[in-house]
């Protein structure tokens, strides 16, 4: 991956901080962690958004092995922390992979969504500019019909990746543009479709509603789709973004999360916490406006970068 955190000036790294915290007393490599140590490092993962239930789990280790005469030295505490931020990360195993439709069960379909001005419309248009350098044959589908703007936004992105485009016109339901989509897909010989949805508020129950209503028609036009149910989120947002999974994760079987503008945020923390909050794996990261700043994810480097970077 490429560089993941904005670096704010001569701002320190959170392991810079961490460190400041935790060694700045030479009593803690003889008796461990004190409890004003560890308060503090509760405070300084809060405010890089891990979030409550990872902070307590990665304190709670850190206590208990400082108890135990396991960390002496800053190396040992590094590691500890990095290893329990990998260990969230992969918990249930490596699934950060896409999911595709077995061979001759296609076309595969991914399901985009997420609220407003995340940068969703973006994202699946660079999603579908990696897919077709893969070798894949791409149809971007208009599901964002509440915007005449938004339908003719997704087909300059199909042009400027190079992909086939099916959009309707403004008003049009939904789920009967997904639904289409699928049979151009098959006429045309499409490997993946992407089918972006309109942005709306996690509060907006009836347009929730509409969404559930879109992977019911396309799990019923092909066996086994949404192959991916992909919930962009934007990274700079913070814990906003946990209420945005909870709202979309009671509505819709998600598959995976897409962090777009990771690389506009001097955290990361978020990453981390929606992990333990809901099991679902992060995907894809943005890290970059070019077309080609949308890359996979990968736990290990992450679990490095968001603590020295």
């Amino acid at each position: 991956m490429a560089r993941l955190f904005k670096r704010e000036g001569e701002r320190k790294s959170l392991w810079q901080r961490i460190k400041d915290v935790a060694f700045m007393d030479a009593t803690v490599a003889m008796k461990g962690l004190d409890q004003g140590s560890l308060e503090r490092l509760e405070e300084l993962l809060l405010a890089n958004d891990f979030g409550v239930k990872a902070t307590l789990r990665l304190t709670d280790v850190v206590e208990d092995l400082s108890r135990k005469g396991r960390i002496r030295t800053e190396r040992e505490f590094l590691e500890t922390v990095e290893r329990e931020i990998l260990g969230i990360l992969r918990a249930g195993g490596e699934d950060t992979a896409l999911r595709f439709a077995a061979p001759g069960a296609g076309p595969t379909v991914f399901l985009m969504v997420g609220v407003n001005g995340v940068g969703k419309t973006t994202t699946t248009g660079k999603l579908a500019y990696r897919l077709r350098k893969q070798g894949r044959r791409v149809l971007l589908a208009a599901g964002d019909t509440f915007r005449a703007g938004a339908i003719e936004q997704l087909r300059l992105w199909a042009d400027r990746a190079g992909v086939d485009f099916v959009g309707a016109q403004p008003g049009a339901d939904p789920a009967a543009v997904a639904f289409d989509a699928i049979d151009a897909a098959r006429s045309r010989a499409v490997d993946v479709v992407l089918i972006d949805t309109a942005g709306r508020l996690h509060t907006q129950s009836d347009l929730m509603a509409e969404l559930a209503k879109v992977e019911r028609v396309v799990a019923k036009k092909i066996e086994g789709a949404p192959h991916e149910t992909l919930l962009v989120l934007d990274a700079t947002v913070g814990q906003n973004a946990t209420a945005q999974a909870r709202t979309f994760s009671q509505a819709l079987k998600l598959s995976g999360l897409v962090l777009a503008k990771l690389d506009s945020t001097a955290k990361g923390g978020i990453v981390v916490a929606l992990r333990e909050e809901f099991g679902i794996p992060v995907k894809l990261i943005g890290t970059g406006e070019g077309i080609d700043a949308l890359e996979p994810f990968d736990a290990r480097e992450f679990a490095r970068e968001v603590l020295t970077d």
